[in-house]
Protein backbone atom coordinates (compact mmCIF):
# COMPACT_ATOMS: atom_id res chain seq x y z
CA UNK A 1 0.00 0.00 0.00
CA UNK A 2 2.73 2.48 0.47
CA UNK A 3 4.11 1.98 -2.72
CA UNK A 4 0.12 2.91 -4.40
CA UNK A 5 0.20 6.04 -2.29
CA UNK A 6 3.61 7.61 -2.95
CA UNK A 7 3.31 10.38 -4.40
CA UNK A 8 6.18 9.69 -7.09
CA UNK A 9 3.90 6.64 -7.68
CA UNK A 10 0.67 8.55 -8.05
CA UNK A 11 2.53 11.13 -10.38
CA UNK A 12 4.09 8.61 -12.72
CA UNK A 13 0.57 6.78 -13.11
CA UNK A 14 -1.39 9.81 -13.67
CA UNK A 15 1.52 11.32 -15.96
CA UNK A 16 1.08 7.51 -18.03
CA UNK A 17 -2.81 7.79 -18.08
CA UNK A 18 -2.67 11.12 -19.65
CA UNK A 19 -0.39 10.61 -22.12
CA UNK A 20 -2.03 7.32 -23.35
CA UNK A 21 -5.34 9.32 -23.40
CA UNK A 22 -3.56 11.74 -26.01
CA UNK A 23 -3.54 14.56 -23.84
CA UNK A 24 -0.51 17.14 -24.66
CA UNK A 25 2.94 15.99 -23.21
CA UNK A 26 3.42 19.33 -21.57
CA UNK A 27 -0.08 20.03 -19.74
CA UNK A 28 0.14 16.08 -18.52
CA UNK A 29 3.97 16.61 -16.73
CA UNK A 30 2.86 20.33 -15.71
CA UNK A 31 -0.43 18.15 -13.78
CA UNK A 32 1.30 15.30 -13.09
CA UNK A 33 4.52 17.57 -11.11
CA UNK A 34 1.30 19.20 -9.57
CA UNK A 35 0.39 15.85 -8.20
CA UNK A 36 3.46 15.05 -6.53
CA UNK A 37 4.12 18.27 -5.48
CA UNK A 38 0.81 18.73 -3.56
CA UNK A 39 0.56 15.01 -2.44
CA UNK A 40 4.48 15.23 -0.70
CA UNK A 41 3.46 19.21 0.56
CA UNK A 42 0.20 18.19 1.91
CA UNK A 43 1.89 15.20 3.59
CA UNK A 44 4.38 17.53 5.46
CA UNK A 45 1.55 19.63 6.83
CA UNK A 46 2.01 22.12 4.05
CA UNK A 47 -1.30 23.70 2.86
CA UNK A 48 -2.74 23.65 -0.68
CA UNK A 49 -1.97 26.67 -1.58
CA UNK A 50 1.45 26.97 -0.82
CA UNK A 51 2.19 23.38 -2.12
CA UNK A 52 0.59 24.59 -5.62
CA UNK A 53 2.77 27.80 -5.38
CA UNK A 54 6.30 26.17 -4.18
CA UNK A 55 5.64 23.47 -6.96
CA UNK A 56 5.25 25.75 -9.48
CA UNK A 57 8.58 27.03 -7.83
CA UNK A 58 10.66 24.11 -8.41
CA UNK A 59 8.86 23.10 -11.70
CA UNK A 60 10.25 26.59 -13.44
CA UNK A 61 13.78 26.76 -11.28
CA UNK A 62 14.38 22.56 -12.52
CA UNK A 63 14.23 23.68 -16.13
CA UNK A 64 18.11 24.34 -16.52
CA UNK A 65 18.78 20.97 -15.47
CA UNK A 66 18.22 20.36 -18.95
CA UNK A 67 18.94 23.41 -20.10
CA UNK A 68 22.08 22.80 -22.26
CA UNK A 69 19.91 20.15 -24.45
CA UNK A 70 17.30 21.90 -25.39
CA UNK A 71 20.01 24.85 -26.64
CA UNK A 72 20.97 21.53 -28.63
CA UNK A 73 17.61 20.49 -30.43
CA UNK A 74 17.25 24.18 -31.19
CA UNK A 75 20.46 24.38 -32.68
CA UNK A 76 20.28 20.89 -34.25
CA UNK A 77 17.10 22.10 -35.71
CA UNK A 78 18.39 24.80 -36.98
CA UNK A 79 21.24 23.39 -38.64
CA UNK A 80 19.24 20.60 -39.95
CA UNK A 81 16.94 23.15 -41.54
CA UNK A 82 19.67 25.00 -43.22
CA UNK A 83 20.52 22.06 -44.93
CA UNK A 84 17.28 21.06 -46.34
CA UNK A 85 17.13 24.54 -47.51
CA UNK A 86 20.38 24.02 -49.35
CA UNK A 87 19.14 21.15 -51.42
CA UNK A 88 21.55 19.05 -50.86
CA UNK A 89 19.69 16.47 -48.91
CA UNK A 90 17.27 16.43 -51.53
CA UNK A 91 19.75 16.18 -54.10
CA UNK A 92 21.43 13.18 -52.36
CA UNK A 93 18.00 11.53 -51.54
CA UNK A 94 17.17 12.28 -55.50
CA UNK A 95 20.41 10.11 -56.19
CA UNK A 96 20.20 7.27 -54.28
CA UNK A 97 16.71 6.88 -54.99
CA UNK A 98 18.14 6.20 -58.55
CA UNK A 99 20.83 4.47 -57.57
CA UNK A 100 18.80 1.72 -55.38
CA UNK A 101 17.02 0.43 -58.70
CA UNK A 102 17.34 -3.12 -59.25
CA UNK A 103 18.67 -3.99 -56.01
CA UNK A 104 16.79 -7.12 -54.62
CA UNK A 105 14.57 -7.05 -52.31
CA UNK A 106 16.42 -7.66 -49.03
CA UNK A 107 19.16 -5.59 -50.11
CA UNK A 108 17.57 -2.50 -50.86
CA UNK A 109 15.84 -2.62 -47.09
CA UNK A 110 19.50 -3.20 -45.86
CA UNK A 111 20.40 0.15 -47.63
CA UNK A 112 17.71 1.90 -46.98
CA UNK A 113 17.81 1.07 -43.04
CA UNK A 114 21.56 2.42 -43.58
CA UNK A 115 20.99 5.76 -44.95
CA UNK A 116 18.22 6.46 -42.51
CA UNK A 117 21.44 5.70 -40.01
CA UNK A 118 23.72 8.68 -41.76
CA UNK A 119 20.30 10.77 -41.17
CA UNK A 120 21.23 11.06 -37.09
CA UNK A 121 24.64 10.99 -36.82
CA UNK A 122 26.41 12.12 -40.08
CA UNK A 123 23.90 14.34 -41.66
CA UNK A 124 21.35 15.26 -38.80
CA UNK A 125 18.46 16.04 -41.22
CA UNK A 126 16.17 13.30 -38.97
CA UNK A 127 13.24 12.29 -40.92
CA UNK A 128 13.58 14.98 -43.87
CA UNK A 129 14.93 13.13 -46.30
CA UNK A 130 11.91 10.40 -46.44
CA UNK A 131 9.49 12.41 -48.59
CA UNK A 132 11.70 13.19 -51.14
CA UNK A 133 13.21 9.66 -51.57
CA UNK A 134 11.20 6.80 -50.69
CA UNK A 135 7.79 8.22 -53.09
CA UNK A 136 9.61 7.75 -56.40
CA UNK A 137 10.51 4.49 -55.01
CA UNK A 138 7.01 3.50 -54.52
CA UNK A 139 6.53 2.11 -58.22
CA UNK A 140 9.49 -0.31 -57.82
CA UNK A 141 8.59 -1.70 -54.40
CA UNK A 142 4.92 -2.66 -55.92
CA UNK A 143 6.81 -4.21 -58.96
CA UNK A 144 8.83 -6.14 -56.76
CA UNK A 145 5.60 -6.70 -54.42
CA UNK A 146 8.14 -5.80 -51.04
CA UNK A 147 5.92 -6.08 -48.40
CA UNK A 148 6.11 -2.29 -47.24
CA UNK A 149 5.86 -3.04 -43.76
CA UNK A 150 9.26 -4.24 -44.28
CA UNK A 151 10.42 -1.15 -45.35
CA UNK A 152 9.02 0.47 -42.35
CA UNK A 153 10.99 -1.01 -40.05
CA UNK A 154 14.23 -0.65 -42.24
CA UNK A 155 13.73 3.15 -41.97
CA UNK A 156 12.33 2.73 -37.81
CA UNK A 157 15.69 1.12 -37.09
CA UNK A 158 17.68 3.93 -38.85
CA UNK A 159 15.60 6.42 -37.26
CA UNK A 160 16.32 4.49 -33.76
CA UNK A 161 19.24 2.51 -33.06
CA UNK A 162 22.01 4.58 -34.24
CA UNK A 163 21.39 7.53 -31.74
CA UNK A 164 21.14 4.75 -28.83
CA UNK A 165 24.33 3.46 -29.62
CA UNK A 166 26.41 6.05 -31.83
CA UNK A 167 27.24 9.58 -29.63
CA UNK A 168 27.37 11.84 -32.74
CA UNK A 169 23.95 13.66 -33.99
CA UNK A 170 20.79 12.99 -32.39
CA UNK A 171 23.31 10.23 -30.62
CA UNK A 172 25.58 13.07 -28.65
CA UNK A 173 22.37 14.56 -27.29
CA UNK A 174 20.36 11.27 -26.19
CA UNK A 175 23.63 9.97 -24.67
CA UNK A 176 24.15 13.27 -22.43
CA UNK A 177 20.84 12.83 -21.22
CA UNK A 178 21.22 9.42 -20.27
CA UNK A 179 24.55 10.10 -18.50
CA UNK A 180 24.00 13.80 -17.06
CA UNK A 181 20.55 12.26 -15.56
CA UNK A 182 22.52 9.48 -13.90
CA UNK A 183 25.27 12.09 -12.47
CA UNK A 184 22.43 14.25 -11.26
CA UNK A 185 21.06 11.64 -9.29
CA UNK A 186 24.04 10.26 -7.72
CA UNK A 187 25.32 7.83 -9.83
CA UNK A 188 28.54 9.38 -11.82
CA UNK A 189 28.59 8.54 -15.55
CA UNK A 190 30.35 9.70 -18.38
CA UNK A 191 30.05 9.46 -22.11
CA UNK A 192 32.02 6.70 -22.64
CA UNK A 193 30.34 5.19 -19.97
CA UNK A 194 27.45 4.88 -22.18
CA UNK A 195 28.61 4.43 -25.74
CA UNK A 196 30.56 1.43 -24.31
CA UNK A 197 27.34 -0.06 -23.52
CA UNK A 198 24.89 1.10 -25.25
CA UNK A 199 25.86 -1.00 -28.34
CA UNK A 200 23.93 -3.85 -26.94
CA UNK A 201 20.96 -2.43 -27.30
CA UNK A 202 21.28 -1.65 -30.91
CA UNK A 203 22.29 -5.09 -31.18
CA UNK A 204 19.25 -6.54 -30.01
CA UNK A 205 17.45 -4.06 -32.61
CA UNK A 206 19.61 -5.03 -35.40
CA UNK A 207 18.01 -8.59 -34.62
CA UNK A 208 14.66 -7.00 -34.86
CA UNK A 209 15.56 -5.70 -38.52
CA UNK A 210 16.78 -9.38 -39.55
CA UNK A 211 13.32 -11.15 -38.75
CA UNK A 212 11.75 -8.30 -40.13
CA UNK A 213 13.46 -8.23 -43.21
CA UNK A 214 14.28 -11.84 -43.79
CA UNK A 215 11.93 -13.79 -41.62
CA UNK A 216 8.08 -11.85 -41.21
CA UNK A 217 8.04 -9.62 -44.57
CA UNK A 218 10.23 -11.74 -47.11
CA UNK A 219 7.09 -12.86 -48.43
CA UNK A 220 5.61 -11.62 -51.68
CA UNK A 221 2.28 -8.55 -51.07
CA UNK A 222 0.85 -7.06 -53.77
CA UNK A 223 -0.06 -3.45 -54.57
CA UNK A 224 -2.23 -0.96 -56.67
CA UNK A 225 -0.25 0.58 -59.16
CA UNK A 226 -1.56 4.10 -58.29
CA UNK A 227 -0.21 7.52 -59.16
CA UNK A 228 2.25 8.75 -56.54
CA UNK A 229 3.04 12.14 -55.80
CA UNK A 230 6.32 12.52 -56.69
CA UNK A 231 6.59 16.62 -56.95
CA UNK A 232 9.05 16.87 -54.51
CA UNK A 233 11.43 14.84 -55.80
CA UNK A 234 11.05 16.28 -59.38
CA UNK A 235 11.31 19.83 -57.89
CA UNK A 236 14.90 18.98 -56.67
CA UNK A 237 17.44 19.90 -59.16
CA UNK A 238 20.63 17.91 -59.79
CA UNK A 239 23.12 21.13 -59.98
CA UNK A 240 25.84 21.13 -57.90
CA UNK A 241 26.42 24.53 -56.45
CA UNK A 242 28.58 26.46 -53.79
CA UNK A 243 25.60 26.22 -51.65
CA UNK A 244 25.96 22.52 -51.51
CA UNK A 245 30.28 22.80 -51.38
CA UNK A 246 29.46 25.17 -48.31
CA UNK A 247 26.84 22.88 -46.78
CA UNK A 248 29.58 19.79 -46.85
CA UNK A 249 32.12 21.95 -45.12
CA UNK A 250 29.21 22.60 -42.33
CA UNK A 251 28.70 18.98 -41.73
CA UNK A 252 31.99 18.22 -41.52
CA UNK A 253 32.79 21.24 -39.34
CA UNK A 254 29.95 19.90 -37.05
CA UNK A 255 31.57 16.55 -36.97
CA UNK A 256 34.91 17.65 -36.46
CA UNK A 257 34.10 20.41 -33.54
CA UNK A 258 31.81 17.52 -31.88
CA UNK A 259 34.87 15.19 -31.52
CA UNK A 260 36.93 16.87 -29.12
CA UNK A 261 34.01 18.87 -26.84
CA UNK A 262 31.55 16.40 -26.54
CA UNK A 263 29.46 19.41 -26.72
CA UNK A 264 26.44 19.63 -29.46
CA UNK A 265 25.32 22.78 -29.32
CA UNK A 266 28.68 24.15 -30.01
CA UNK A 267 29.93 22.17 -33.05
CA UNK A 268 25.77 22.86 -34.17
CA UNK A 269 26.59 26.63 -33.58
CA UNK A 270 29.86 26.11 -35.83
CA UNK A 271 28.36 24.10 -38.40
CA UNK A 272 25.72 27.12 -39.17
CA UNK A 273 28.51 29.93 -38.53
CA UNK A 274 30.11 28.19 -41.77
CA UNK A 275 26.82 28.30 -43.64
CA UNK A 276 25.96 31.77 -42.82
CA UNK A 277 29.87 32.76 -43.76
CA UNK A 278 29.85 31.11 -46.79
CA UNK A 279 26.69 32.47 -47.97
CA UNK A 280 24.95 28.91 -48.26
CA UNK A 281 22.55 30.74 -46.91
CA UNK A 282 21.53 33.89 -47.07
CA UNK A 283 21.95 36.79 -44.20
CA UNK A 284 18.42 37.88 -44.82
CA UNK A 285 16.92 34.17 -45.00
CA UNK A 286 18.79 33.55 -40.92
CA UNK A 287 15.78 33.90 -39.60
CA UNK A 288 13.69 31.58 -41.48
CA UNK A 289 16.04 29.09 -40.61
CA UNK A 290 15.80 29.35 -36.92
CA UNK A 291 12.01 29.60 -37.07
CA UNK A 292 12.16 25.79 -38.87
CA UNK A 293 14.67 24.88 -36.39
CA UNK A 294 12.17 26.10 -33.60
CA UNK A 295 9.00 24.69 -35.52
CA UNK A 296 10.45 21.16 -35.93
CA UNK A 297 12.64 20.79 -32.77
CA UNK A 298 11.03 23.47 -30.54
CA UNK A 299 8.53 21.48 -28.89
CA UNK A 300 11.10 18.86 -28.19
CA UNK A 301 13.42 21.15 -26.46
CA UNK A 302 10.43 22.40 -24.49
CA UNK A 303 9.55 19.00 -23.23
CA UNK A 304 13.03 18.62 -21.92
CA UNK A 305 12.79 21.61 -20.11
CA UNK A 306 9.53 20.96 -18.34
CA UNK A 307 10.98 17.37 -17.58
CA UNK A 308 13.66 18.60 -15.48
CA UNK A 309 11.38 20.34 -13.67
CA UNK A 310 9.39 17.41 -13.32
CA UNK A 311 12.40 15.49 -11.94
CA UNK A 312 13.12 18.52 -9.72
CA UNK A 313 9.36 18.13 -8.02
CA UNK A 314 9.71 14.55 -7.28
CA UNK A 315 13.08 14.93 -5.43
CA UNK A 316 11.64 17.74 -3.39
CA UNK A 317 8.67 15.53 -2.32
CA UNK A 318 11.01 13.74 -0.35
CA UNK A 319 9.35 10.71 -1.34
CA UNK A 320 11.78 8.76 -3.35
CA UNK A 321 13.80 7.50 -0.57
CA UNK A 322 10.68 6.03 0.85
CA UNK A 323 9.39 4.86 -2.66
CA UNK A 324 12.39 2.87 -3.66
CA UNK A 325 12.54 1.08 -0.05
CA UNK A 326 9.21 -0.15 -0.20
CA UNK A 327 9.99 -1.31 -4.13
CA UNK A 328 13.25 -3.13 -3.55
CA UNK A 329 11.41 -5.03 -0.47
CA UNK A 330 8.49 -5.87 -2.59
CA UNK A 331 10.79 -6.88 -5.15
CA UNK A 332 12.60 -9.29 -2.64
CA UNK A 333 16.08 -8.48 -4.52
CA UNK A 334 14.75 -10.01 -7.73
CA UNK A 335 16.63 -8.31 -10.35
CA UNK A 336 14.65 -9.86 -13.27
CA UNK A 337 11.31 -8.39 -11.39
CA UNK A 338 12.97 -5.53 -11.35
CA UNK A 339 14.54 -5.14 -15.03
CA UNK A 340 11.27 -6.22 -16.34
CA UNK A 341 8.89 -3.15 -14.25
CA UNK A 342 11.77 -0.61 -15.04
CA UNK A 343 11.76 -1.31 -18.91
CA UNK A 344 7.46 -1.50 -18.42
CA UNK A 345 7.19 1.69 -17.51
CA UNK A 346 9.48 2.70 -19.28
CA UNK A 347 7.77 1.69 -22.12
CA UNK A 348 4.18 2.39 -21.10
CA UNK A 349 5.78 6.28 -20.21
CA UNK A 350 7.74 6.76 -23.80
CA UNK A 351 4.41 5.39 -25.67
CA UNK A 352 2.46 8.43 -24.33
CA UNK A 353 4.73 10.98 -24.45
CA UNK A 354 6.28 9.76 -28.39
CA UNK A 355 9.55 10.91 -27.44
CA UNK A 356 12.54 8.29 -25.55
CA UNK A 357 14.41 11.57 -25.26
CA UNK A 358 12.09 13.23 -22.91
CA UNK A 359 11.63 10.17 -20.92
CA UNK A 360 14.83 10.35 -19.24
CA UNK A 361 14.47 12.90 -16.87
CA UNK A 362 11.24 11.85 -15.79
CA UNK A 363 12.31 7.92 -14.94
CA UNK A 364 15.86 8.69 -14.11
CA UNK A 365 15.19 10.41 -10.25
CA UNK A 366 13.40 7.27 -9.40
CA UNK A 367 15.22 4.62 -11.48
CA UNK A 368 18.80 4.94 -10.93
CA UNK A 369 18.60 5.34 -6.77
CA UNK A 370 16.16 2.00 -7.15
CA UNK A 371 19.05 0.51 -9.69
CA UNK A 372 21.02 1.15 -7.14
CA UNK A 373 19.41 -0.54 -4.09
CA UNK A 374 18.84 -3.39 -5.87
CA UNK A 375 22.51 -4.14 -6.75
CA UNK A 376 22.74 -3.07 -10.55
CA UNK A 377 26.09 -2.01 -11.63
CA UNK A 378 26.35 1.45 -13.19
CA UNK A 379 26.33 -0.49 -16.89
CA UNK A 380 23.73 -2.50 -16.13
CA UNK A 381 22.14 0.67 -15.05
CA UNK A 382 22.66 2.51 -17.94
CA UNK A 383 21.36 -0.28 -19.88
CA UNK A 384 17.79 -0.20 -17.87
CA UNK A 385 17.76 3.34 -18.41
CA UNK A 386 18.60 3.29 -21.79
CA UNK A 387 16.20 0.97 -23.01
CA UNK A 388 13.32 2.20 -20.71
CA UNK A 389 13.42 5.61 -22.45
CA UNK A 390 13.92 3.97 -26.45
CA UNK A 391 11.07 1.38 -25.61
CA UNK A 392 7.67 2.93 -27.10
CA UNK A 393 9.75 5.28 -29.56
CA UNK A 394 9.18 2.70 -31.98
CA UNK A 395 5.45 1.59 -31.74
CA UNK A 396 3.79 5.04 -30.62
CA UNK A 397 1.76 6.41 -33.28
CA UNK A 398 2.97 9.95 -32.48
CA UNK A 399 6.79 9.11 -32.63
CA UNK A 400 8.96 10.40 -35.39
CA UNK A 401 10.34 6.84 -35.81
CA UNK A 402 7.00 6.17 -37.07
CA UNK A 403 5.18 9.27 -38.17
CA UNK A 404 8.30 9.53 -41.04
CA UNK A 405 7.99 6.75 -42.37
CA UNK A 406 4.44 6.58 -43.09
CA UNK A 407 4.87 10.08 -44.66
CA UNK A 408 6.54 8.62 -47.63
CA UNK A 409 4.93 5.12 -47.85
CA UNK A 410 1.62 6.34 -47.35
CA UNK A 411 1.73 8.45 -50.44
CA UNK A 412 -0.43 6.10 -52.60
CA UNK A 413 -2.69 6.10 -49.86
CA UNK A 414 -2.09 2.23 -49.54
CA UNK A 415 0.22 2.21 -46.08
CA UNK A 416 -1.61 2.75 -42.99
CA UNK A 417 0.24 4.35 -39.87
CA UNK A 418 -1.21 1.69 -37.19
CA UNK A 419 -1.14 -1.59 -38.92
CA UNK A 420 1.73 -1.20 -41.33
CA UNK A 421 4.44 1.47 -39.59
CA UNK A 422 3.32 0.90 -35.61
CA UNK A 423 2.39 -2.23 -34.69
CA UNK A 424 5.50 -3.76 -36.95
CA UNK A 425 8.03 -1.55 -35.69
CA UNK A 426 6.59 -2.22 -31.74
CA UNK A 427 6.86 -5.95 -32.78
CA UNK A 428 10.27 -6.26 -34.20
CA UNK A 429 12.03 -3.73 -31.78
CA UNK A 430 10.37 -3.04 -28.67
CA UNK A 431 9.94 -6.71 -27.55
CA UNK A 432 13.92 -7.02 -28.59
CA UNK A 433 14.73 -4.13 -26.94
CA UNK A 434 12.95 -4.99 -23.50
CA UNK A 435 14.39 -9.11 -23.19
CA UNK A 436 17.42 -7.27 -24.51
CA UNK A 437 17.63 -5.24 -21.57
CA UNK A 438 16.37 -7.57 -19.09
CA UNK A 439 19.29 -10.44 -19.96
CA UNK A 440 21.75 -8.37 -20.11
CA UNK A 441 21.43 -5.66 -16.81
CA UNK A 442 21.84 -9.35 -14.55
CA UNK A 443 24.93 -10.40 -16.49
CA UNK A 444 26.93 -7.06 -17.00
Amino acid sequence: MEILTNPVTVSVVVLCVLCLLKLNVLMSLIISALVAGVMGGMAQGIGLREAIEGTMGTLTSGFAVNGSTGLAYVLLGTFATAIAATGLADMASKKLSKLMGGKGGSVLLLILAGVACLSQNLVPVHIAFIPIMIPPLLSMFNEMKIDRRGVACALAFGLKAPYIAIPFGFGAIFQEIIYSNLTNNGMEATASDVASVNWMLAVCMFIGLLIAIFVTYRKPREYKMLAVDTSASDAVSDKFTTAHMVTLVAIAVVVVVQVPTENLALSALCGLLVMFIGQAIKWNEIDDQFAGGIKIMGMIAIVMLVAGGFSDVIKSTGAVDALVAAAADAMRGNKIVAATVITLIGLLVTMGIGSSFSTVPVLATLYVPLCDAMGFSMPATIILMSAAAALGDAGSPASDTTLGPTSGLNADGQHNHIWDTCVPTFIHYNIPLMLGAIIISQII
